[in-house]
């Protein structure tokens, strides 16, 4: 079985998202307002999803991962330094 890739215009994605932003209230969690809404559209859930959080980012909201020395350690601050998984050294 082959997977298809479909791509979408610009215009489809920044409607789903803000579709996204103005229905999550009616849904129990962003994600289920997500997976509803990419259902309908034809797109997956994750493919979505990742539209969500980069206009998050871009508009300044949401999680921002930033390094926290400028000596690039390799460990990021914020949510994903307690996550609990292992640390590269």
């Amino acid at each position: 079985m082959t997977k298809r890739t479909v791509s979408f215009s610009p215009e489809v994605c920044e409607r789903a998202v803000r579709m996204v932003f103005d229905h999550q209230g009616e849904h129990g969690s962003q994600y289920g307002a997500i997976r509803s809404i990419a259902a309908k559209i034809g797109c997956s859930g994750e493919t979505l999803r990742n539209s969500v959080r980069q206009a998050e980012r871009d508009q300044g909201q949401g999680p921002v991962r930033r390094r926290t020395s400028a000596s690039g350690s390799g460990r990021w601050s914020g949510r994903t330094a307690s996550c609990g998984r292992p640390t590269r050294s």
